[in-house]
């Protein structure tokens, strides 16, 4: 029985054993991831709506000033009368709900350009297109890598060098990765 019950509890989340006890781990969210799944949540019917995507939420401290940021995106691009649509509808609900307890400034943009990739929508639409990869340490004596994205899995990102080589970089090694641009 006491086997059958750690069978189960394993699946759902770590277990520690002290002496012939077992405690289970339960990872609570942080404040920030709070409010990200919070805001995400509330936010995702108003850019449905519009026929937008939500590309990230973002909570975060800069300069003194905490920031609820959105970035939002569709088929040839934002403009600013999107963003401003968005900001209003979404900063009513904001003050309606009022589930953040610190003062924030609300901004709602394009993910721009420079856009990294971070959640798997963002690898399906960027396979077969020029990447910028840039890695914590070196590899090969160099730390920037371009390459067209060929194959990514959850863990790691392959893309084709130009020489026609493949290089595979496991995702905890990158710091940066987003399509590559060309001026």
């Amino acid at each position: 029985m006491l086997m059958k019950l750690l069978a189960e509890e394993w699946t759902r989340c770590p277990l520690f054993f002290i002496g012939i006890k077992a405690v289970k781990v339960v990872r609570t969210l942080s404040k920030k991831e709070e409010y990200e799944q919070k805001a995400e949540a509330m936010l995702l019917p108003i850019v449905d709506e519009h026929g937008f995507e939500l590309v990230d939420v973002e909570y975060v401290k800069e300069g003194g000033n905490w920031y609820l940021r959105a970035y939002i995106d569709k088929e040839g691009g934002i403009a600013v009368d999107d963003c401003e649509v968005i900001s209003r509808a979404f900063g009513n609900m904001l003050d309606e709900k009022d589930f953040i307890e610190d003062s924030y400034i609300l901004e709602v943009s394009s993910p721009g350009l420079g856009r990294p990739l971070k959640k798997e929508k963002d690898y399906v639409r960027s396979m077969g297109k020029e990447l910028e990869i840039r890695t914590y340490r070196a590899i090969d004596r160099q730390k920037e890598f371009f390459g067209v994205l060929s194959a990514y899995d959850e863990n790691s990102v392959t893309i084709t060098m130009e020489d026609g080589s493949e290089q595979t970089f496991e995702k905890s090694e990158i710091a940066l990765i987003r399509l590559a641009f060309d001026f």
